[in-house]
C-alpha cells in the first residue's frame, strides 16, 4: 500500500496523531528529502528508524516502478518536505504508477498552504482553482497570467519570496491594478503575515524585498455584463473559429455569467451573421 501523508507546513504542533502513529510504525518512508524526515522524527521523539528511500522532482519517474512492486508486499509511507504529497511535490507520477498497477493508494490528511491561505484570504472559497508555481520567466509568467485573465474562480499561486515582487508587478500588468490579492507569507509560523491589498498595492509592497514561504490569492474575473444577444454573437465568432457550440456556448456563460443553455439554445435558432458584400469585396482606393 501507497501511503501519502501530510506533514506540518511550518508548525511542529499541525502533525496530526495519525502520522505520529504511522511514523512509529512504518518500516518504509519514501520521502522529498531524507535529512528532513530524520529531522521530523528527532523533533517528535519518534525512535523508529525506517528505511529511508529518497524521492524527489529528479528520481521519482525512475523509482516509481520499483516503489509500488515493493509496495505489494510492504506499507511505504510517502512524504514531501511540507504539506500533502502530489501537490507542487513529489508523489505524483508514483500514485499514477500505482493506480495503473492496481495496488492501494491511501491518504493520512493534515497541513494544506493551499487551503489554508485560501481559507484567511477573505476571497471567495466556494470555486477555486490550484495554479502551482508561475513559471520563472518573465515572458512566459505573463503569457500564463493572460490564459487566466477570465478565471473567474478563486486562484491560489506558490511563488518564491525572490520572485514575488516580478509575479506581482506581473500580475497588476495582466490582471489588473485594481484586481483584489491577498499574499500570505510564513503560514502556521512565528512571523506568520496575511497581507491584502489590490494587486497595484501589493507590488509596491513587494518591491522593497520579501522572506518566506509564499502563497499568493487572486480573486476571480468579475462576471461581464452581457446582454444575450451580444452573448450569442460570441458564440458565434468561437464557431467560426473551430470551437464546438456546445464548449463555445460553455466559455461564453463563464466568462458573462448568462445561462449556458440559453446560449446554446439561442445560437442554434439564429443563424450566424452573414458577412457583409463590404467584409467580402472592400473599396478598392480612388486612383
Amino acid at each position: 500500500m501507497i501511503i501519502l501523508a501530510a506533514t506540518p507546513i511550518g508548525n511542529l504542533g499541525d502533525v496530526t496523531t495519525r502520522l505520529v502513529e504511522a511514523l512509529s510504525t512504518t518500516t518504509v518512508i519514501a520521502s522529498e528529502d531524507t535529512r528532513v524526515t530524520v529531522h521530523l522524527l528527532k523533533a517528535l521523539g519518534i525512535e523508529n528508524r525506517p528505511k529511508l528511500i529518497s524521492l524527489h522532482d529528479h528520481n521519482e519517474r525512475g523509482k516509481a516502478a520499483e516503489l509500488v512492486e515493493l509496495a505489494r508486499d510492504t506499507d511505504i509511507l510517502v512524504l514531501s518536505d511540507a504539506g500533502m504529497p502530489t501537490v507542487s511535490d513529489p508523489g505524483f507520477h508514483l500514485v499514477d504508477a500505482a493506480a495503473q498497477a492496481g495496488v492501494t493508494v491511501t491518504a493520512l490528511p493534515g497541513p494544506s498552504a493551499v487551503l489554508t491561505a485560501l481559507a484567511v484570504s477573505g476571497l471567495p472559497t466556494d470555486r477555486f482553482t490550484f495554479e502551482g508555481f508561475l513559471p520563472r520567466k518573465h515572458g512566459e509568467r505573463v503569457g500564463a497570467l493572460r490564459e487566466l485573465a477570465a478565471e473567474r474562480r478563486t486562484m491560489v499561486f506558490f511563488e518564491s519570496a525572490k520572485r514575488l515582487a516580478a509575479s506581482l508587478t506581473d500580475l497588476q500588468a495582466t490582471l489588473g491594478a485594481d484586481r483584489r490579492v491577498v499574499v500570505c507569507r510564513e503560514l502556521t509560523k512565528f512571523f506568520e503575515e496575511v497581507k491584502r491589498g489590490t494587486a497595484a498595492e501589493l507590488a509596491e509592497w513587494a518591491a522593497a524585498g520579501v522572506k518566506g514561504e509564499i502563497c499568493i490569492v487572486v480573486a476571480g474575473a468579475p462576471a461581464r455584463v452581457l446582454d444575450l444577444e451580444t452573448g450569442v454573437a460570441e458564440v458565434h465568432a468561437l464557431v467560426a473559429a473551430g470551437a464546438r457550440l456546445k464548449d463555445a456556448a460553455a466559455d461564453v456563460s463563464a466568462a458573462s455569467g448568462l445561462g449556458k443553455r440559453d446560449l446554446y439554445e439561442a445560437a442554434l435558432t439564429r443563424k450566424t451573421p452573414a458577412p457583409s458584400r463590404n467584409a467580402e469585396y472592400p473599396t478598392l482606393p480612388n486612383r
